[in-house]
């Protein structure tokens, strides 16, 4: 057992050198995490930036063994979280390396100590903590824009009805709001502006949602562009039933809340206050309980 803990202690501490040799090297980074690194500098802590540079020599590697469609899957999954912290797909696989390799060095430690509750708990980490984050930042973000989107479009179809076009509408309104709603409307102009069809530009806005709302949005502006119907009445009835909806997501989720509310007073606050009643009666009438104990 000493032996295997000499061991353990000795690859913690190569692994340790090798690491903050890596770090120092100046090596040949891949085109996107080098953009990444010095565009999105200022979207990450210190931290996130030295794991990204410990693993920007494996992120290679863990692409080639995802595979393309993976990739491709988890790529898309980074867009539509907004790429949080400046993260791309490039370093996420370096973030996967690194904390992959502090998982099983944990999961190893703590085998040899006999721990395999948190040997578990290790590898758990190893695996899922990237994805966690990215997970997180994709809910925070759906549910923002879903937040947003509504008061949005009332104010566009104030702006339209006053005479401007719909684009110089869309760019007008986009200047005054800040957030992600914000920056997909900036990058779907940016796209138009470079010669993208508006069609084209709204499903790839589309694309980059996991939004109910933002898919009822584009496809309802894309019938009333081919039926002809007046942009100002599309945009207010968008944002009515997007309330309706909202307010349907509200009731249910009143409903589901209920029988956990009944759930949690039943099994835990209903015997703890019927326990405490008991005692302090007790106590109050001062009873000789010596029959219970037999004295």
């Amino acid at each position: 057992m000493d032996l295997l803990l000499a061991a353990g202690a000795g690859l913690a501490i190569y692994g340790v050198l090798y690491g903050y040799r890596m770090y120092r090297a100046d090596a040949k980074l891949p085109t996107d995490l080098a953009v990444a690194l010095e565009v999105g500098s200022t979207r990450t802590s210190a931290v996130g930036s030295g794991v990204d540079r410990l693993g920007m020599r494996w992120a290679p590697s863990v692409l080639r063994m995802m595979g393309e469609k993976a990739v491709n899957k988890k790529r898309r999954q980074i867009d539509m979280a907004g790429n949080p912290g400046g993260l791309t797909i490039d370093r996420y696989a370096a973030r996967r390396a690194v904390y992959g390799a502090l998982g099983l060095l944990g999961a190893f430690a703590m085998v040899l100590r006999g721990q395999v509750f948190l040997a578990l708990l290790m590898v758990g980490f190893g695996l899922f903590w990237v994805e966690a984050g990215i997970w997180s930042a994709v809910r925070a973000r759906r549910e923002h824009i879903e937040r947003t989107l509504p008061d949005f479009l009332d104010v566009l179809a104030v702006v339209v009805s006053a005479g401007l076009g719909f684009r110089q509408a869309l760019g007008r309104v986009a200047e005054k709001y800040e957030g992600p709603w914000a920056d997909e409307l900036r990058i779907t102009l940016r796209q138009m502006d470079m010669g993208v069809s508006r069609r084209q530009a709204f499903d790839e806005l589309r694309r980059r949602n996991d939004s109910e709302q933002v898919a009822m949005f584009v496809t309802a502006l894309q019938q009333g562009e081919e039926l002809g119907a007046p942009i100002v009445d599309t945009l207010i009835q968008i944002a009515n039933d997007m309330r309706r909806t909202d307010a349907q997501n509200a009731r249910r989720k009143a409903a589901r809340a209920v029988p956990k509310a009944t759930f949690a007073v039943t099994t835990f606050l209903l015997p703890g206050t019927l326990i405490l009643l008991t005692v302090g009666f007790v106590y109050g009438a001062d009873l000789n309980l010596g029959f219970v104990s037999g004295k």
